[in-house]
């Protein structure tokens, strides 16, 4: 399973005068807007499994276990549905020994980075595919400017953009 983070998208829209809203703090890039950050987990084709709209200033580590925790059981093989990913590949953000620790208890490889060191050889190649996914989400308009200032209905439409990847995929495997 891949695990990352979307740039940020800046809060827009709704009624003059009005700031933010609920998931938006300020950003470390341009501390005069609010936005808000996408942390997503994906399984190796990039087919997403859960998505967590959080504030931009909200470290991505914070989000790791939240993300593994959401990953919804995957029918397919006879016998129990598997419910844990065999190995989770992250970025430096999501770096954290306590975190790697608690992803060691629950039997899964942590495969993250660690910050200042170089990182591991190919994982380049394996990030790519959550890059891919984050792609294909924010070619959802909606979601790569958040107008929205309600946050359930921001997730609304990432469930919905989420839902409409996994038909595509669907769709282009049968055909």
């Amino acid at each position: 399973m891949n695990c990352g983070h979307a740039s940020t998208a800046p809060l827009t829209g709704g009624y003059p005068g009005e700031k933010g809203g609920a998931d938006t703090g300020p950003s470390p890039v341009d501390r005069r807007k609010a936005g808000s950050k996408h942390h997503l987990i994906c399984d190796g084709r990039g087919t997403p499994l859960k998505v967590i709209t959080t504030a931009v200033n909200v470290n991505d580590v914070t989000q790791t276990l939240a993300l593994v925790d959401g990953v919804p059981p995957v029918a397919g093989r006879p016998g129990r549905p598997r419910r844990r990913p065999e190995a989770l590949l992250g970025d430096n953000g999501y770096d954290s020994n306590g975190h790697r620790d608690e992803l060691r208890r629950r039997r899964i490889l942590p495969v993250i980075s660690r910050k200042g060191s170089p990182n591991i050889k190919g994982l380049g190649k394996l990030r790519y595919v959550v890059e891919q996914t984050f792609a294909l989400l924010l070619q959802f308009k909606r979601l790569a400017v958040r107008w929205e200032r309600r946050t359930e209905l921001h997730d609304a439409l990432v469930s919905l953009a989420c839902s409409l990847i996994c038909w595509r995929r669907l769709n282009k495997a049968r055909s």
